[in-house]
């Protein structure tokens, strides 16, 4: 039905990047767009690229995943909530930039962040979720919605993983099993020292720390092909992006 599956990592508000780099992977009417979340909390820009994406949902094939921040910016746009921790690690800059949005369009942007989806299955078994999920019978059993877009566990098993450990050994994480490939976001790859999409075992991350100094990522989930903004900061001379 696609002619490419296309994920795209952790925006954080920086909308330059992301016309950059969409304009980058040459995106067309035929692909599919999967978006694995946190589009806000960063740079300046975070109503515009809810803006963007509306619009964009509107005449491409896209998914739109639940990112953690993305429900942050939820729960201060419909109760008024403002944890400390969240000012401080890009909400801040979110808020700020809302001081100019007009109601209506206030609430265009709660309605779409309503409709984020926890997670996509496509028909290969790829799953794609924002951060994770916890339990062993895969995410349909998951008890915790909101471990969908916390969760670091999936991402820091990987990493510890022996890669000589067979598929078939009965240490090997159980929760890798259930999937061809998993997709997500969440923890940046400049944790260890890397700024391209990384593959451990089934896992592949594609936040490539766009939110800090690095570039915004589109991968192609066939070939493995990605494409890559110039580094955010860059493009929003003059911000700090996320702390």
């Amino acid at each position: 039905m696609y002619k490419r599956k296309l994920v795209i990592g952790d925006i954080h508000g920086g909308l330059k990047a992301l016309e950059q780099v969409l304009e980058r992977a040459e995106v067309r009417p035929d692909d599919l767009l999967i978006f694995l979340g946190d589009y806000v909390d960063g740079w300046s820009e975070s109503p515009q690229v809810l803006s963007f994406l509306i619009e964009l949902g509107a005449e491409q094939p896209c998914i739109f995943l639940k990112g953690n921040h993305d429900a942050l910016c939820y729960n201060w746009l419909t109760r008024g909530d403002m944890k400390t921790q969240w000012l401080i690690h890009g909400g801040q800059s979110t808020v700020d930039a809302y001081q100019e949005i007009p109601e209506t369009q206030r609430q265009d942007h709660v309605n779409f962040l309503e409709s984020l989806k926890n997670y996509y299955l496509d028909d290969d078994r790829k799953l794609y979720v924002h951060a994770g999920f916890t339990n062993l019978h895969g995410v349909t059993h998951e008890y915790f919605p909101e471990m969908f877009y916390w969760d670091r566990s999936l991402w820091e098993t990987a990493l510890a993983l022996d890669p000589s450990i067979s598929v078939d050994n009965i240490r090997y994480p159980k929760r890798f099993l259930h999937y061809k490939e998993i997709y997500i976001g969440h923890t940046p790859v400049t944790r260890i020292g890397k700024s391209v999409p990384v593959n451990v075992a089934n896992i592949w991350n594609t936040d490539t720390g766009a939110a800090y100094k690095n570039p915004l990522t589109i991968l192609d989930t066939e070939t493995k092909q990605f494409w890559q903004s110039d580094p955010v900061y860059t493009l929003y001379p003059g911000e700090k992006g996320r702390n």
